[in-house]
């Protein structure tokens, strides 16, 4: 993006927006203010006007509960520029996820140019993240250039030990990554529902860290009855919904010890404060970590965030699954659309 010359230029901005809303307001605002270099950098050389599209949740047609009129008052506050403005959801278009030509011919209709910025969105191959960059002349943008460069470190030649940390709810979700990215680290440590279904079947070609201990619950609920146990050692019809005291002593202790580590994913319910505390272990350990870290996923980003811990890790990343199918070692079609510069 930085070869493009804008001044003058109508820029079409594909960004990632896609945040939390929690009764019509934003949760999050990670996302948004991840956008905000691409868009100054444009502002600042001098662009005619900045059009951002980005797609909220998952709407099948127009929708008013996913309507970006809150994205865009937070970002009209972080960015009080006249030239800029925020489209309607992408997704209010069924031609969008069909990567339809017209969809993506009144996207970029009256615009010079397009700078790609959604690496959250890279892995889909919609009309706003692949149609109109055939359609226009496309640039990455500074997120996307610093998401694909810190992931990229991660397949490299990385300082060790590397710990590599997964959780949240399937293994399938993340087999991918387990197993290309899983067989390059020194140590997998596993939480969360993934940890039952490895000890069940064990997908990997090597062997991961489970918990030896988990916070077990009465029922699926915040208020159940709870009780430390180990992890054979459930009653019937009891859940674990966190990991114990003992496991998430032994994944810090074995994370302390990193030079590289990658987390993502939750290691229980952590939404619920009496099944949070594995999550901020782990969250507070790859923050005391002196070396290179990355933490990627939703949730994990939630929590660092809830923590106030952020700001002492070295990649806090906007991709969910694009980080995944990136790490995974899978082509991203919004990032191949773009041409070489």
């Amino acid at each position: 993006m930085r070869q493009a010359e804008v001044s003058g230029k109508r820029v079409l901005v594909r960004a990632d927006l896609n945040v939390p809303l929690e009764d019509g307001r934003i949760a999050d605002d990670t996302r948004i203010r991840a956008s905000l270099a691409t868009l100054r950098h444009l502002l600042e050389q001098e662009a005619g006007s900045v059009s951002v599209c980005s797609h909220l949740g998952r709407p099948k047609g127009p929708d008013p509960a996913y309507s970006m009129e809150p994205v865009a008052a937070r970002l009209r506050e972080l960015v009080p520029d006249e030239r800029l403005e925020v489209l309607e959801n992408t997704r209010f278009d069924l031609g969008e996820t069909k990567n339809d030509p017209e969809t993506a011919r009144r996207l970029a209709e009256g615009k010079d140019l397009f700078v790609q910025d959604a690496f959250g969105s890279c892995h889909r191959a919609h009309a706003s993240t692949v149609g109109v960059a055939e359609l226009l002349p496309a640039y990455a943008g500074l997120l996307l250039e610093q998401e694909l460069e810190m992931l990229g470190r991660l397949l490299g030649d990385v300082e060790r030990p590397f710990v590599l940390v997964a959780g949240g709810a399937k293994v399938e979700d993340k087999l991918g990554v387990l197993v290309n990215l899983g067989r390059q680290a020194d140590a997998v440590l596993v939480g969360g529902k993934m940890a039952e279904e490895l000890r069940d079947e064990n997908a990997l070609p090597y062997e991961a860290v489970l918990p030896t201990d988990v916070v077990a619950a009465s029922s699926f609920s915040e208020n159940a009855d709870t009780r430390v146990v180990p992890y054979d050692d459930l009653l019937e019809g009891w859940l674990g919904l966190d990991i114990g005291p003992e496991t998430r002593e032994r994944f810090a202790r074995e994370i302390s010890l990193a030079q590289t580590v990658f987390w993502n994913g939750p290691m229980g319910v952590f939404e619920w404060p009496r099944f949070a505390e594995g999550t901020k272990a782990v969250a507070q350990a790859v923050a005391s970590v002196d070396g290179f870290t990355v933490v990627g996923g939703g949730d994990s980003v939630r929590a660092l965030q809830e923590l106030e811990l952020a700001e002492r890790i070295t990649w806090v990343s906007t991709g969910g699954g694009a980080a995944l199918e990136f790490l995974e070692g899978k082509g991203l079609p919004g990032v191949a659309a773009i041409p070489e510069q």
